[in-house]
């Protein structure tokens, strides 16, 4: 399973980077506020992401009209060869996905509940499908069964063109190891998420230790 980081923080994702374990970024309209974006800027901070990251950069599309939709995909694919395009899954955004596939642009199909709108957008021509799990878990469901459920249902087909299964909205290191265990493709994680899957108490035991043991051999 790939790992990209979902973030529009730059200092996050140069230190992840340098990790060397992170394939890609996935933005979107909050992550960018976040950082207190502002509109004139946002086409030179997914530039910017896109030179530190060697691998897709999803910019979202915040247009509902399909030629909109296009119109935005087309500008933000020009930015870099590594954008992807972002676009929520709705009827609109499945034909500007169509559109968009037919000119040989990779989409991200975003907020994605159910394994009839992820079978809709492979169709469509999505190269990337983003399953939600934690706000499965916000409404009391299983968010890790909704996601094996999609997984399970791309792979029995063969769509013409390839298809990966982001695991999104991951809220702590479980959801990556289930993610994982599902045979997802990818999961997108928020900087804090990736640092708590490389941290446990034993490793930090085990650290400590071995420290405490060299000074010894230093000192004798």
């Amino acid at each position: 399973m790939k790992f990209f980081l979902d973030t529009a923080n730059i200092a996050e994702i140069e230190e992840a980077a340098s990790w060397g374990a992170v394939s890609g970024v996935t933005t979107n309209p909050t992550l960018y506020a976040r950082e207190g974006g502002k509109l004139a800027d946002f086409h030179a901070h997914i530039v910017r992401i896109c030179e530190i990251v060697d691998g897709p950069v999803s910019a979202e599309t915040v247009s509902l009209k399909r030629d909109e939709i296009v119109a935005e995909g087309v500008e933000l694919a020009a930015l870099h060869e590594h954008v992807v395009v972002k676009v929520p899954t709705m009827p609109e955004g499945l034909a500007a996905t169509r559109e968009l596939f037919e000119r040989g642009i990779k989409v991200n199909m975003t907020l994605c509940f159910t394994v009839p709108q992820a079978l809709l957008s492979a169709r469509a021509g999505a190269a990337y499908i983003s399953p939600f799990i934690g706000r499965f878990d916000d409404i009391s469901e299983d968010g890790l069964e909704h996601l094996g459920n999609t997984v399970a249902a791309i792979n029995n087909y063969d769509f013409g063109h390839d298809v990966e299964i982001i695991a999104a909205s991951v809220r702590h290191p479980g959801h990556v190891v289930g993610a994982a265990l599902l045979g997802a493709d990818i999961a997108t994680v928020p900087f804090k998420i990736l640092q708590q899957c490389i941290k446990h108490p034993l490793t930090d035991r085990g650290l400590e230790s071995f420290l405490a043991d060299w000074e010894k051999v230093k000192n004798s």
